[in-house]
């Protein structure tokens, strides 16, 4: 309906984006700002790389709670956004993390990657066009040709976020075995 609005009436873009509340551009920028920080080699702690997917995590189960919670379908939306989740999960954990962990300080290396914010800006742009959806249209969360696909795609975001946690986690631990058998620190390959 969005694009349809904004296809044959190309004046309403401009309504749409003036009635958006200024807090929403705000987040815009900090989740711009994260994914950015992903673009460049970097350090970060152990707790700081696992806060990406916790959180983006949270984001995306909030997108579908805050539009398809009270609908009546809403334990199958959850169930649809469990299984998206769990086959990205299934999908991307096997891969590679790309980069080293420290076990002695508990630091990852990671190397740069464009990916993460790509994630970030489609995680907030389908909260972003479901919201004007839902706000223009309540009608729709009670349509399943509408709130399916979103809550998968929402369950697809977290498994990508989870698979690459567990990319990290098993880079770490594989590492942190290493130390205690008294084995040098291999590098991974992205």
């Amino acid at each position: 309906m969005l694009i349809q609005i904004i296809t044959t009436h190309p004046e309403a873009a401009g309504t749409i984006l003036k009635n958006t509340p200024m807090w929403v551009w705000g987040l815009l920028a900090v989740l711009a700002a994260l994914g950015a920080s992903q673009i460049r080699d970097r350090s970060v702690s152990a707790l700081r790389a696992a806060m990406m997917p916790v959180g983006m995590g949270v984001f995306s189960i909030w997108g579908t709670l805050s539009a398809f919670g009270s609908a009546p379908n809403a334990a199958v939306l959850l169930v649809v956004w469990l299984a998206a989740a769990a086959a990205a999960f299934w999908i991307t954990a096997p891969g590679r993390a790309g980069g080293r962990y420290d076990p002695r300080t508990r630091v990852f290396q990671l190397s740069g990657s464009y990916v993460p914010l790509a994630l970030i800006l489609m995680v907030f742009m389908t909260k972003y066009v479901v919201g004007i959806e839902v706000a223009m249209q309540p009608a729709v969360v009670r349509d399943t040709a509408f709130s399916l696909p979103v809550a998968a795609l929402y369950g697809g975001f977290s498994g990508l976020f989870a698979g690459r946690g567990a990319r990290l986690w098993r880079l770490a631990s594989g590492q942190a075995a290493g130390l205690r058998a008294g084995s040098s620190m291999p590098e991974a390959k992205a």
